[in-house]
């Protein structure tokens, strides 16, 4: 399998994203690193989908930008350029039903640990302030970015309920506005643009980040076993 990838760079720090992979993604101190990553992360993504991983997979470069943001905590305002596309029906269906069945793992790994507040992980500083330590924090700020993912397309969804109970209500409001299917170029906050593909690859993208961090902060917390591996992280 080829995959499409479109790299994000800041001088060596380099965020990699598999554009027909979608929610699939490598970080590393140099493009050499991040590519290098990104057939075991496909490897995992296949996995986590519940479908068979390529028997072979070539990573190629089809997209490149240039970025002053802070790659290496994974800031990042890039819109693939497929994304400006129209979605099919199909492509959509599909989408939706991994940004939903990824807000319910993430739920299910959460709601598996035995104390939200306990983390051995230390303080770190990055662009947006405090990492989130604790599975409470982390679930907390990945669930909130409901409101500002759906809200960059013109949505005024809230972050109420759980993650799976708002992006829900997201969906349904964007079904009901209709044109959902729509690569129209929105020009969101700080200056970033955004389409309705990028909404759905952002929170697919983002719950991956934040659930490999939950899962191996609960490893080194709790121990082996102690959460399920429900998004195949554990390597």
């Amino acid at each position: 399998m080829i995959v499409r990838c479109v790299w994000e760079h800041n001088k060596n720090d380099s965020l990699l994203y598999a554009s027909n992979v979608i929610g699939a993604f490598t970080r590393g101190a140099s493009k050499k690193e991040a590519l290098y990553k990104m057939p075991k992360e496909v490897n995992s993504w296949f996995l986590w989908a519940g479908e068979t991983p390529p028997s072979s997979i070539e990573a190629m470069i089809t997209q490149e930008k240039v970025s002053d943001l802070c790659i290496k905590d994974a800031d990042s305002d890039v819109l693939f350029e497929k994304e400006k596309e129209d979605l099919s029906i199909e492509q959509y269906t599909q989408l939706k039903s991994l940004v939903l069945k990824s807000a319910s793992d993430f739920l299910s790994l959460y709601d598996s640990f035995p104390d939200k507040e306990r983390s051995v992980l230390p303080e770190r500083k990055t662009f947006y302030g405090t990492t989130p330590r604790t599975a409470s924090e982390m679930y907390i700020h990945t669930k909130n970015v409901n409101a500002y993912y759906w809200g960059e397309i013109g949505l005024d969804v809230s972050n109420e309920g759980t993650i799976l109970e708002n992006r829900s209500r997201g969906f349904k409001a964007l079904e009901t506005r209709g044109d959902f299917l729509s690569g129209k170029v929105y020009d969101g906050s700080y200056g970033e643009q955004w389409s309705i593909p990028k909404v759905l690859r952002r929170f697919l993208w983002h719950d991956r980040i934040h659930a490999r961090a939950l899962y191996r902060m609960g490893i080194a917390t709790f121990g082996t076993g102690a959460v399920p591996d429900v998004f195949k992280f554990g390597f």
